[in-house]
This record gives C-alpha cells, sequence and structure tokens, in this order.
C-alpha cells in the first residue's frame, strides 16, 4: 500500500518522475470555468476542449456521475477530467459533492494510472467549488488509489 503524500505547490506542475495523472472534479453540467480548472485551462487548452466535447455528446457517450475522461497533455502527462459532482450549487441536497460517485471516478484512475504506471497529482478533490470535506475525501482516495499501490501526491497551493 502507497501512503498519500501532501506537498505545498501546484498541482499543474506535478514533481514526479516518470508517467503523471493530474486528477481533478468536474462538474454533471457541462461547466468549466471556476476553481482548479482554471489553472488546468491556463496551462493547457486540451482538457477543457475534451470535457466540453464529452459533455456535449453525453447522448452518445459514457458522461455521467462517476465516469473518467483521460486527455493527454503532454508525452508523459494525463488530464483526468472525473465527474464527481451533480451540479454547482449547494441547495437542500446538500454540497454537490457526490462521493460514491467520486468513489466509481477514483476505481477507474486507478486502473488507468496502474495501466500507464503512472503516478496521481491532485489538489484536495472535491473539497473546493464541490463543497466536500477532505476527511471524507481522503479514505476514498487511500482505498482506490493506495491500497492498489498506486502513487498519490495532494498538492496544496500556497
Amino acid at each position: 500500500m502507497k501512503t498519500l503524500t501532501t506537498v505545498a505547490g501546484d498541482a499543474t506542475n506535478p514533481q514526479a518522475k516518470g508517467p503523471k495523472i493530474i486528477a481533478h472534479v468536474c462538474n454533471d453540467l457541462g461547466g468549466w470555468g471556476k476553481g482548479f480548472v482554471l489553472a488546468i485551462s491556463r496551462r493547457w487548452p486540451e482538457p477543457e476542449r475534451a470535457y466540453r466535447r464529452w459533455h456535449r455528446e453525453r447522448a452518445r457517450n459514457d458522461f455521467a456521475l462517476g465516469a473518467v475522461q483521460l486527455v493527454r497533455v503532454r508525452s508523459d502527462i494525463w488530464v483526468a477530467n472525473m465527474v464527481g459532482q451533480r451540479g454547482i450549487r449547494t441547495g437542500s441536497g446538500g454540497p454537490p459533492i457526490r462521493y460514491d460517485a467520486l468513489e466509481r471516478c477514483l476505481n477507474a484512475l486507478a486502473g488507468h494510472a496502474l495501466e500507464h504506471e503512472a503516478s496521481v497529482h491532485m489538489p484536495r478533490i472535491g473539497c473546493g467549488l464541490a463543497g466536500g470535506r477532505w476527511e471524507r475525501v481522503e479514505p476514498i482516495v487511500d482505498v482506490a488509489l493506495g491500497a492498489r499501490d498506486v502513487a498519490v501526491t495532494v498538492y496544496d497551493h500556497g
């Protein structure tokens, strides 16, 4: 089992050797315009374009809560667009994060990471605009990725 490592820094600039996957949470509305996605878009245009196309063509693909889209942005870096958030606002149904969907995303992500022999890099996913709590997210990350020997680095911006 690999343990999760937390570092200060920018998750869009992963500090590791070898193949890397940058993971983040997306909503199920096709919206891309606030939070960590802005940092991704400043560095690479492909993840946003791919996500918007994936959402637009959702009647003919797997776009849904719990789905993951892997987008290659460099020879050794992919961005994982993970649909783990229902809508964008906190309301009577609670925060937009859907922990069950996030768990499905991370289990699929583990398969991609193992296939590409990649480490995973992320901010505290689901805990910004999605309204999740890291105390709930971290154990999901540990089981889905760490228990499958996928190295995970969490970046605290600052």
